[in-house]
């Protein structure tokens, strides 16, 4: 059985892993399945959705971390999972499943995946991006408002009452963690080269075995 890369990209909310992650995917297209922290957030069906808006969202507390570790062990066995999928309107968890095969690539993302030490021993390449705050707080805005129906008051109070506070505890003291530092994430190209060159290194080792 051939073995399954694991990268894990991590760094606080807004910081660019989402455009680092795009473009690696450009690069192995196929080759390559994307599994975020984010789908894992736990479910709250039983809690009024004025009281899930209440909840810290940025605590491992948050999130369903051992149902992820599993699937990722899955997938390095080279099987299928069926992912959770979570509805950030409604601050709950959805009833409905995805279906991921496995690849010869996984890329493990989120902000506090190097903050957990079972996670980390699954990734081979571990990855932090490091963006200043204040672009960091502008991107999330951005994305919040216009992606996941939240209104400007609301993510800026979230921000300023659990976010900040958040990452000063678990997400930044989680970079030592790393492999490789990547300032501005997805647009710091030369970084971006080397990882795809790591990558494509690793997947030809793994062809010639």
């Amino acid at each position: 059985m051939k073995k399954v890369i694991v990268i894990g990209i991590a760094g606080g909310t807004g910081s660019g892993k989402s455009t680092l992650i795009h473009n690696i995917k450009k690069q192995f297209s196929d080759e390559i399945t994307i599994l975020s922290h984010d789908f894992y957030y736990k479910a709250h069906h039983d809690m009024t959705y004025e009281a899930r808006c209440l909840l810290n969202y940025d605590h491992p507390d948050a999130f369903d971390t051992d149902l992820m570790i599993d699937h990722v062990k899955a997938l390095k066995t080279w099987q299928t999972i069926e992912r959770p999928v979570y509805d950030f309107t409604i601050h709950d968890r959805a009833e409905e499943t995805v279906v991921v095969k496995p690849s010869k690539v996984v890329v493990v993302e989120g902000i506090l995946i190097f903050e957990n030490q079972a996670l980390l021993d699954l990734c081979d390449i571990k990855v932090f991006v490091d963006t200043d705050a204040d672009v960091r707080i502008i991107r999330r805005i951005l994305r919040d408002v216009r992606d996941r129906g939240r209104t400007l008051e609301s993510v800026v109070t979230q921000y300023l009452t659990t976010v900040k506070l958040m990452h000063e505890q678990f997400v930044e003291p989680s970079k030592k963690n790393a492999d490789i530092i990547v300032p501005e994430g997805g647009f710091n190209m030369v970084a971006l080269d080397m990882l795809n060159h790591r990558i494509r290194a690793l997947l030809q080792e793994e062809e010639k075995q």
